[in-house]
C-alpha cells in the first residue's frame, strides 16, 4: 500500500527585480555590511505538486504550521561500510548490531548540532517541540509568517486539479543560514499535500462486500503454500511493529483469532505525535486490521505493536525515528506509501536515515511495493503515464515486497504467476545498492521489488474487518506475510544462537545468487505489469519470487559459515571480461577506458580497458560487482600490460586491484613489460557474498603510464 498524494501545480514565474529596473544606482545597490548572513538552499524541499496545481493566494500570515527539521547523519562512509559488514557472514562485525545509543554516538547528529538548530528556531520566534531520541529530528511550530522568515519560504494555497482538494505549500526551496548547512538535511511540513495511502485491494466484483463466514485464503492455505507451517516457529519472543496511519478495533482482531484458533499476545498501540485512531478508526481501518491479521496468521505468538502517526511527512518521519529509538521490535511491516514523484526527496531521505539506523540495530523492514504496477502514480496528479515506484519500498535499507497470484491444491502450493498490477520498476531517487546483483538485475538505480507473495485479490485473503468477513488482496497483504516470516526466522535464529535477520535484502540476495535458489524461492516466471515482464531469476514484478520458508531458513541460518548449497556449479561470473561488446556494461568505467584504438594492443580481440596514459595527473576506475555462490572456490584472473615513459624503480603511477575493501595487488610503472602478464587471486573467502572487483589507475603529473586490462574472469568451482 502506498500513498496516493501529490498535486502538480503550474508554478508562477516570478521575474527578478534588478537594480536597473527599480532605478537604483550602482552606489545604492552596493552590499550592505549589516545585511543578513548568507543562506544555503536545501534541495528537494518543494513538493512536486506545486508544478501542476493552481495557486489560489497566500496562506494567512497567522496560520499555525508545524515542521520537522531533519538533521544529517555523520561518518556516512563508515556507516555504509558497517552496514555491509554487519550483514555479511564471515566478517568480524557480522550480527554485532548496535544499540540506539551506540548508533547515535557513532553516526547520529551531535547534541551540539541539535542545540544549534533549536537556538536558531527559537530566535526566529518558533516554538521548539520534541527532539527525537536519535537526535535526527527537531520539531517546531509557529505562524506561517515565522516559518517563512526562518526558512526563506513563502506559503501559498493551491488547488490540486486532479484530486480536487486544496493544500498549502512553499513556492520555492527552503533555505537556512550557511552555518547550519552542514547540520540540517531538510525541512518537512512546509506542505500538506503528500499523504500515504494503503496498498490493499478488494475483488472488483464484490466491492466492500461483507459475509458472515470467511471466504478466501486463511492461515492454513498461505502457511501451507509457502511452507511457513514447516519451520517449527510461531514467533514466540519476537516483537513486530505495524507502521500505520489509522486505527483498528481489537474486537475485529479477536474475531479473526477465534475463527482460526489463534492465540498470542494482545495487540497494543504506540502513539506517535499524539495520534491514536482506535476510538474512531477511519477509512484505513481495513488496512491496519489486514496487517495485524496476516502477521497473526503466520506468527501467532509474536507481540504486535501498532505504531500510529499523523498522515503527513512529519508524521512519517517522526514514526520512523521513534520506532528505531524505542528499539522494541526486530521487524517492521509497512503497507502504506506514496509514489516517488509525489514525495519530496528531502522527506524520503529523512525516513531512509532512520531505516539505516534500523539496519544497524538488526531490524528487518518489509514494505508493500504498490498496487498500480510500474505506474505507481496512477491515482495521483502525476498520472498513469509516469513510470514510478513506491516509497518506502524503494528505500535501499528495507525489503520491497511485490505481488503474485497464488494457486493452491488443498493447503499445498500449486502454481504462481505475477499479479498484473503488482508494483515494480526503477527508482529515480535511490542508487542501486551494492547487494542488488544477480541474474536479471541491471542498471545503476535501485529496482523494486526484492521478493513477493500472494497479493491478487482474485486469490485474496479472508480478513475480518468493520464488522464482517471480506476478501483483501494487494501488496499490503504480501508485506505482512513476509514480516511474519521474519518473526519466525528470528525465533529460530535465537534458538540456534545466531543473529536476527536484520537488514534482510543483502542476505536474501546472497541466497538467491547461490545454487540453493531453486529450493528456497518459488521463481515466478509468468505474467507482467505494465512495463516489465517476469523472467527466470530476478524481475521488476516479483523480485526473486515467494518463499519456501523452511528451506530459506536453513540457508539463512548458515550464519558465519556458507549456507548449505549441495555443492558448487562451475561457472565464470565476470560479464564482458574481454570488453568485446564494445561497451563497458556490466562494468562501471571512467570515460574512455573501454577502447579499441591502436595506441595500445588488446590481449585478445580488439577491445580492452586502457587506463591512464595521459602524462598528467589522472585517475581511472573500472569495477564490476558479482555474487560468489556459497561453498565455491573462486579465482579472479586477468591479463595486464604496463607501458610507461617513466624510468627507474620508483613507483610514480599505480594500479590498485581490490575485491571489496581488500587490496589484492598494487602494480606500478616499475612493473612495465613488453607484453601482457596474467595475474590470479583466490577469492574463495568471499563465497556466499556479493563483492565488487575494482581496478584504480592513478597517474602523476608527468611522464605517462598506461595500464591495460583484458580477458578478466572470475571462475568458481
Amino acid at each position: 500500500m502506498r500513498p496516493r498524494s501529490l498535486a502538480l501545480a503550474a508554478a508562477l514565474a516570478v521575474l527578478p527585480l534588478t537594480a536597473v529596473s527599480l532605478g537604483v544606482t550602482a552606489a545604492q545597490a552596493a552590499p550592505n555590511p549589516n545585511a543578513a548572513a548568507p543562506r544555503v538552499s536545501l534541495p528537494n524541499t518543494v513538493t512536486p505538486a506545486v508544478a501542476h496545481s493552481e495557486k489560489k493566494g497566500d496562506v494567512p500570515a497567522d496560520q499555525q504550521l508545524s515542521v520537522a527539521v531533519s538533521l544529517k547523519l555523520r561518518n556516512t562512509a563508515e556507516l555504509d561500510r558497517f552496514l555491509t559488514a554487519v550483514a555479511t557472514p564471515g566478517t568480524p562485525e557480522y550480527g554485532r548490531y548496535l544499540t540506539p545509543q551506540q548508533f547515535t554516538e557513532r553516526f547520529g547528529p551531535t547534541q551540539a548540532g541539535v542545540e544549534q538548530v533549536k537556538a536558531y528556531l527559537a530566535a526566529q520566534g518558533l516554538t521548539v517541540g520534541s527532539v527525537s531520541d536519535n537526535r535526527q529530528v527537531v520539531n517546531a511550530h509557529g505562524t506561517a509568517e515565522q516559518i517563512a522568515k526562518a526558512f526563506g519560504t513563502h506559503e501559498s494555497a493551491y488547488v490540486d486539479p486532479q484530486q480536487q482538494r486544496t493544500f498549502f505549500a512553499n513556492d520555492a526551496a527552503a533555505s537556512v543560514p550557511a552555518d547550519l548547512a552542514d547540520v540540517v538535511q531538510g525541512i518537512s511540513g512546509l506542505n500538506n499535500h503528500t499523504v500515504r495511502t494503503t496498498r490493499n485491494v478488494k475483488p472488483g466484483t464484490t466491492p466492500n462486500a461483507t459475509t458472515a463466514a470467511p471466504s478466501g485464503f486463511g492461515p492454513g492455505q498461505y502457511n501451507g503454500a509457502y511452507n511457513l507451517d514447516k519451520t517449527g516457529a510461531d514467533g514466540t519472543g519476537v516483537t513486530v511493529a505495524l507502521w500505520e496511519f489509522d486505527g483498528y478495533s481489537s474486537t475485529n482482531l479477536k474475531t479473526y483469532d477465534s475463527q482460526y484458533g489463534l492465540t498470542g499476545p494482545a495487540v497494543s498501540t504506540v502513539s506517535v505525535d499524539g495520534a491514536n485512531y482506535d476510538s474512531k478508526p477511519g477509512e484505513g481501518q481495513g488496512e491496519v486490521e489486514l496487517d495485524s491479521e496476516i502477521v497473526r496468521g503466520v506468527a501467532p505468538k509474536a507481540t504486535q505493536l501498532v505504531y500510529e502517526a499523523p498522515n503527513s511527512d512529519q508524521g512519517e518521519i517522526d514514526m520512523a525515528a521513534q520506532i528505531v529509538a524505542d528499539n522494541r521490535v526486530s521487524v517492521i511491516s509497512i503497507s502504506w506509501g506514496s509514489c516517488e514523484p509525489d514525495t519530496t526527496a528531502s522527506s524520503m531521505t529523512a525516513v531512509d536515515n532512520s531505516f539505516k539506523q534500523a539496519a544497524a540495530q538488526g531490524i528487518s523492514i518489509f514494505s508493500a511495493s504498490g498496487d498500480d504496477g510500474s505506474r505507481d502514480c496512477t491515482r495521483s496528479t502525476s498520472g498513469s503515464t509516469v513510470k514510478a515506484v513506491d516509497f518506502p519500498a524503494s528505500s535501499p535499507h528495507q525489503t520491497g515486497v511485490g505481488g503474485t497470484n497464488l494457486k493452491v491444491s488443498g493447503n499445498a502450493y500449486s502454481s504462481e504467476s505475477a499479479w498484473s498490477t503488482a508494483g515494480g520498476g526503477v527508482s529515480t531517487v535511490f542508487a542501486k545498492p551494492s547487494w542488488q546483483t544477480g541474474t536479471g538485475v541491471s542498471g545503476t538505480m535501485r529496482t523494486v521489488p526484492d521478493v513477493s507473495s500472494n497479493a491478487d485479490p482474485a486469490s485474496g485473503f479472508a480478513i475480518y474487518t468493520t464488522g464482517g468477513w471480506q476478501v483483501y488482496g494487494g501488496t499490503s497483504a504480501a508485506a505482512p506475510l513476509w514480516s511474519g516470516y521474519a518473526a519466525q526466522f528470528n525465533q529460530k535464529a535465537k534458538a540456534a544462537g545466531q543473529p536476527v535477520l536484520g537488514e534482510a535484502s543483502p542476505k536474501l540476495y546472497a541466497v538467491a545468487n547461490s545454487s540453493s535458489y531453486g529450493t528456497t524461492f518459488h521463481d515466478v516466471t509468468t505474467g507482467k505489469n505494465q512495463d516489465f515482464s517476469t523472467k527466470a531469476g530476478y524481475d521488476q514484478v516479483t523480485g526473486w519470487g515467494s518463499p519456501i520458508a523452511d528451506a530459506l531458513n536453513t540457508a539463512l541460518l548458515g550464519g558465519t559459515t556458507p549456507p548449505p548449497s549441495g555443492g558448487c556449479t562451475p561457472a565464470q561470473l565476470i560479464g564482458n571480461g574481454g570488453f568485446e561488446t564494445g561497451t563497458a556494461a556490466p562494468w562501471t568505467a571512467s570515460s574512455g577506458v573501454v577502447d579499441n584504438g591502436t595506441g595500445e594492443a588488446a590481449h585478445g580481440g580488439s577491445w580492452k580497458a586502457w587506463m591512464d596514459g595521459y602524462g598528467s595527473a589522472h585517475t581511472d576506475t573500472l569495477s564490476q560487482t558479482v555474487s560468489i555462490p556459497a561453498g565455491c572456490k573462486a579465482t579472479l584472473s586477468f591479463w595486464v600490460h604496463v607501458d610507461t615513459a617513466e624510468t627507474g624503480s620508483t613507483a610514480y603511477d599505480k594500479l590498485t586491484v581490490q575485491a571489496g575493501s581488500t587490496t589484492l595487488t598494487t602494480l606500478s610503472n616499475a612493473n612495465a613489460a613488453t607484453g601482457f602478464v596474467q595475474k590470479s587471486f583466490d577469492l574463495s573467502a568471499f563465497a556466499g557474498q556479493t563483492v565488487t572487483v575494482k581496478f584504480t589507475g592513478t597517474e602523476d603529473s608527468s611522464l605517462k603510464t598506461s595500464f591495460v586490462i583484458d580477458d578478466a574472469a572470475l571462475n568458481v568451482s
